[in-house]
């Protein structure tokens, strides 16, 4: 054996093969294969860790596109989420696959990958609760496992928009789980567009409100979001791809689905969810996706499984490029964070808002839709756009918004330069003072002072 076999072979021996087959997989080996695939994968590729179990597992995340480390301006966010309930496990098992699957069309020069991967950031997190697979049982329809360590139900223990007139700030934070607060976090460090959430135990696209204080949402037994056509659109568009949740047929509890898609609510309401707090605080439009109505499936079922939600995985990933996306210049043509972004008729509890790189994504249907934008210090905006059809072409309609600076009267001279105060409040609200914004602070000050020099 030559001296280089001999220097090989031990890593030959612990490195173990990224051939990904139709098996459940145990944590430690889900984080070896991202590990893994990382490493060979670097220009597509970005595993990071959201944070931790109570049991101290990481959370591992995969982001997939052509810029996987870090956001790029008019790339959409997307995320899936698999595994929340730790024995509904088909979720792992499908993320897996479609990780496999977009990273080998990208390697093989496939169209649908390159498009996907060049217009989209995709973020896949397969187990949202590690330890409650550890304990789960493969029973189809039991509840061993269901629960984090602590025994707590992840879906129930996000701040919930209906609970009283609480914002999500104001809740403490020991009372939501470590997983809970791990994806709260994420939440707001990604500006996600939309997402799915992957369940077991039914076969049926379900979408928010989850829950009602039976206000003027709540519309012949369903809780109705102000995006409500965005939200069936959406889970039509699973539904209809998957081989077989179209049919609406039931599982256990006779239950139908008319087009096999229900609103949270009508189905059973739901409090603290995970969908709704995305919709609601994070402006992010997520589903929760039932793929099987075994929640332990045998393991030779795997394989018909995938090949059953395959196609549907990828067209819902396609419908993060509906409606219109943009960013927001202030009177200086400096991007703004936090300018509201509002469509006529769709009052949301929490309003849309710009990001901290003056972003906005509006997930819409095709059709024409008044736009009204509103930012301190500024006139109040309000234009017609009329939207098209983007998915097909893997963009979203971009559209920009300039605002203009309020006008002054009195002995104060007309600025159109961003005051100190606006840039205290971005700082106030979270964001960040770019190069862009400091050299827009400065030339304003330089120019205030020569105005008031000709002035005096």
């Amino acid at each position: 054996m030559s001296s280089l076999l001999l220097f090989l072979l031990p890593f030959i021996i612990i490195i173990p093969t990224l051939t990904l087959d139709f098996h459940y997989h145990s944590n430690r080996e889900i984080e070896q294969y991202l590990l893994q695939l990382n490493a060979s994968n670097p220009s597509i590729t970005y595993l990071y860790s959201i944070g931790q179990s109570v049991r101290g597992q990481q959370l591992w995340v995969l982001a997939l596109g052509l810029s996987p480390h870090r956001h790029t301006i008019g790339i959409p966010e997307f995320k899936y989420v698999a595994n929340m309930h730790g024995n509904e496990v088909l979720g792992r098992v499908l993320l897996l696959q479609l990780i496999d699957d977009l990273v080998r069309g990208y390697r093989n020069n496939e169209t649908w990958s390159l498009q996907l991967l060049k217009s989209t950031r995709i973020h896949i997190l397969p187990t949202m609760n590690p330890d409650g697979f550890d304990e789960a049982d493969t029973d189809c329809q039991y509840t061993q496992g269901r629960y984090n360590y602590n025994g707590i139900d992840l879906n129930r223990n996000f701040p919930d928009a209906f609970a009283g007139p609480q914002r999500p700030q104001q809740f403490t934070e020991e009372n939501r789980e470590a997983e809970v607060r791990a994806v709260i976090g994420w939440l707001r460090t990604e500006s996600f567009v939309l997402s799915a959430n992957l369940h077991g135990g039914a076969l049926v696209a379900s979408y928010p409100y989850d829950n009602s204080n039976g206000g003027s949402e709540l519309v012949a037994g369903a809780s109705v979001a102000p995006d409500n056509d965005v939200f069936v659109h959406l889970a039509k568009m699973y539904s209809n791809n998957h081989a077989t949740m179209s049919q609406g047929k039931s599982c256990l509890d006779n239950t139908l689905f008319q087009d096999g898609i229900t609103n949270g609510y009508q189905w059973y309401p739901l409090i603290g969810g995970m969908q709704d707090y995305n919709y609601v605080w994070a402006q992010c439009l997520e589903l929760t996706l039932e793929v099987s109505c075994c929640k332990f499936p045998p393991e030779g079922d795997l394989p018909a499984l995938w090949k059953e939600n395959r196609k549907a995985l990828l067209a819902f990933i396609q419908q993060v490029h509906l409606g219109v996306k943009g960013r927001v210049f202030d009177g200086f043509a400096v991007p703004v964070h936090n300018a509201v972004v509002e469509v006529k008729g769709r009052m949301n509890m929490s309003p849309f808002r710009t990001n901290q790189h003056g972003e906005y994504y509006r997930l819409l249907l095709p059709g024409t839709y008044s736009f009204t934008v509103t930012y301190p210090g500024h006139e109040v905006l309000t234009e017609t756009l009329n939207v098209p059809y983007g998915p097909d072409k893997y963009s979203a309609m971009t559209h920009d918004f300039l605002l203009r600076r309020l006008r002054t009267t009195g002995r104060t001279p007309v600025n159109p330069i961003l005051s100190i105060s606006d840039y205290a409040l971005d700082l106030e609200r979270g964001g960040a003072i770019t190069r862009s914004r400091w050299t827009g602070l400065v030339v304003g000050l330089s120019l205030t002072a020569a105005l008031w020099s000709l002035i005096d």
